[in-house]
């Protein structure tokens, strides 16, 4: 089933955030993180970001997820405004996607055009409104 969730990008504070926000929305909630360190990258980061958060998954409110990764300045990242909140779409076809993407990504100054990634389908682009979406193909059952 198709859902919408927010994605974060932090200088390497994902964890301590992601703490913080299950904390005040509700200290039950089910957190998953995989790090850097758990990944075959690990070995090209430098030893400050392996045990950085590569992907991060918090359900805060009535199904509403939040996601995070950290930005490694290793990679050239650098969080600022434009780039530190996503609207993630997680579809379950890639002509769902592709269609979408199409649209949404006429006149985007930043994208990545969806392509298989090691977790699945993927693209991004950031609309010509200045809003970041990211795109995902819901793995089949």
């Amino acid at each position: 089933m198709a859902f919408v969730g927010t994605y974060l990008n932090f200088p390497l504070k994902s964890e301590e955030a992601f703490n913080w926000y299950r904390s005040i929305f509700n200290p039950e909630a089910p957190m998953t993180i995989m790090r850097f360190s758990d990944t075959p990258m690990a070995g090209n980061l430098p030893e400050n970001e392996r045990n950085g958060v590569m992907h991060a998954t918090l359900e805060i409110l009535d199904g509403h997820k939040l996601f995070a990764t950290d930005m490694l300045e290793s990679m050239g990242h650098e969080v600022k405004v434009g780039n530190n909140t996503t609207l993630n779409l997680n579809i379950e076809s890639r002509e769902e996607i592709d269609r979408i993407y199409a649209q949404l990504s006429q006149g985007a100054t930043e994208k990545a055009d969806p392509h298989e990634e090691p977790w699945g389908y993927w693209g991004v682009c950031l609309d010509k409104y200045g809003v970041r979406w990211m795109f995902n193909q819901i793995p089949s059952a």
